[in-house]
Formats: C-alpha cells, structure tokens, sequence
C-alpha cells in the first residue's frame, strides 16, 4: 500500500462458499478528491493512482495463482451497469487491464462518477490441485500401504 491512502473503506463483507472453494469480499468505499497543493495534481493522474491503490488493497489477501473476478458498481445509481473485469489468474490482472475497461464505461453515455461511494466485489476461486485423487482409498487405508498389500494388477 502507499505511503498516502487515497481511498475510504466505509464497509466490508465476507462470504465463503466452501463447496466452491470460492470467496466474495464486498468492499464499499470511496475515492477522495486530490490533495489541494500546489501546483494541484492531474486529475487524471490522481485517479489512476487511487485506482491502482484501491487494487492493491483488495487483492493483498488473494494469492497470485488464484481466479478473481471484480465488479465495481455505484451505490447510488443502481441502475447503471457496473464495471466488470471477467475471471483471470491475479498475477494477470494489471493496471493496463483496469485502464482499459474504465477506458470503455467513460466512452459509453452512463453516468459514472467516482467520487460517489463505490462497492467493489471481488470473487475469488481457488483452483484445485492435483487430479482430484484422494491419498484414501474407499476402506480408511492410505493408498501408498495398500500399493504395498496388492500384489495383482487388475
């Protein structure tokens, strides 16, 4: 995280879904407007930066090799689409992905502001290991002993 926070968390959720081996964290938060300095920042530039610390924050807890999936709507206008970013493995998510899908909703004639309080979702699903072949087999015994016992093939 960066020396200065540039984001308000008002609340957070969490959901396991163990038999998916899936969690969902909601975060609703907020964006703060730029510093007054002077000269004051680009907008623009305060925003990427926000934007990229807000990401930052909330995959810290996901582990590299692990399926995320975002979405990011507006509390207040309800009615808009949210921002979605589709299931990918988190080292692959970069900033120049998140530009680009914010890139597409400012093009289209919604209204965005993100100022406003903000949920962010994030989904994240832990791929399974392996062949799914547990080291038991159906009597109790560890299958390295019964490898030992058998002395057939079938």
């Amino acid at each position: 995280m960066s020396q200065q926070q540039t984001f308000k968390i008002l609340e957070v959720q969490t959901r396991e879904y163990s038999r998916f081996n899936t969690r969902v964290t909601q975060w609703k938060v907020r964006l703060k407007p730029p510093p007054p300095t002077i000269p004051p920042p680009h907008p623009v530039v305060h925003f990427v930066q926000s934007v990229n610390n807000l990401f930052d924050y909330v995959l810290e807890d996901v582990g590299d090799a692990y399926m995320v999936a975002i979405t990011i709507h507006n509390e207040i206008n309800q009615n808009g689409t949210p921002i979605g970013f589709s299931f990918r493995r988190k080292d692959h998510l970069s900033s120049f992905i998140i530009r680009r899908v914010f890139g597409k909703v400012a093009q289209t004639n919604s209204r965005f502001n993100l100022l406003d309080t903000q949920i962010v979702a994030v989904h994240s699903l832990t791929m399974p290991l392996g062949f799914g072949r547990s080291v038991i087999n159906q009597n109790g015994r560890p299958i390295a002993n019964m490898l030992q016992l058998n002395r057939s093939f079938v």
